[in-house]
């Protein structure tokens, strides 16, 4: 039986992979900052389909969480054969409206954890030939849009540099780059959705099935849903400044209310 870690588990897309990966049989290490949930979302998963389900409460924003993590991840005797790095969040607000912590913290959540966890993960991985790294990024990549887009465009070009490193080493990475998820992330951030069109909005279980086939299929790139695929064509054929402008539009509209 394997053991796959996933990070934010307890909510959203990370406890969407949480469920899919349990009830396909593997062992689980659940890593989110609260306790509580932690450990009921473990009982639940445990007694429904049977596995093991580890917490390990960790707050990836500062040293002590990430380097947790990466112990975990490190353990031979206890080897993670796939990382689902999905932990992240937004900051309500325009570039100089969020201030320099806030601003650093999401760089050490979405870049600097993100990099030291797979490296932690694939190096482990690669001595045994065989494993599997998931970085969550979003379709915010690759549109230019404050600090969040950057750092996940980071999280994009890291995951498919690092791939081709790695080809033929049995580790796989993929960057999974979803759209509009119905989470708690917009609430957390303090972001209104009402104005968001419905036909926007994504399944999180039927994400993670899409982004698991495409992982199967060894993509390093993953783009779970057709709309999105579609209007990430458009974004490619954009001219750059027309571009920056929609994605401004766009921000004002659906963005931090």
């Amino acid at each position: 039986m394997t053991t796959a870690l996933i990070t934010g588990a307890t909510a959203g897309i990370g406890a969407a992979f949480a469920r899919r990966l349990a009830a396909d049989g593997h062992d689980v290490v659940l890593v989110a900052r609260d306790m509580k949930r932690l450990r009921e979302q473990a009982t639940e998963l445990h007694d429904r389909h049977g596995v093991e389900a580890e917490v390990l409460a960790a707050d990836l924003s500062d040293e002590k969480g990430i380097a947790a993590v990466e112990a975990r991840l490190s353990d031979p005797k206890r080897p993670v054969d796939m990382l689902v790095n999905n932990a992240g969040f937004g900051n309500k607000g325009r570039f100089l409206e969020v201030s320099m912590a806030d601003e650093l913290k999401m760089l050490t959540v979405h870049c600097e954890a993100v990099l030291r966890l797979t490296s932690a993960a694939a190096a482990s991985m690669k001595e045994r030939g065989r494993g599997a790294v998931v970085n969550v990024a979003s379709v915010a990549a690759f549109v230019p849009r404050g600090t969040y887009g950057a750092s996940k465009a980071w999280v994009v070009q890291f995951t498919q540099g690092a791939a081709r490193d790695l080809a033929g080493s049995g580790v796989r990475l993929m960057a999974l780059c979803p759209g509009f998820v119905r989470t708690e992330f917009h609430e957390r951030a303090g972001m209104g959705t009402d104005n968001i069109p419905g036909w926007m909005w994504l399944d999180a279980d039927k994400l993670v099935s899409a982004a698991l086939s495409d992982l199967e299929r060894g993509k390093t790139l993953s783009i779970p849903d057709p709309r999105y695929k579609a209007l990430m064509g458009v974004v490619k054929l954009a001219p750059r400044g027309l571009l920056g402008g929609v994605s401004s539009k766009a921000g004002r509209k659906y963005g931090p209310k």
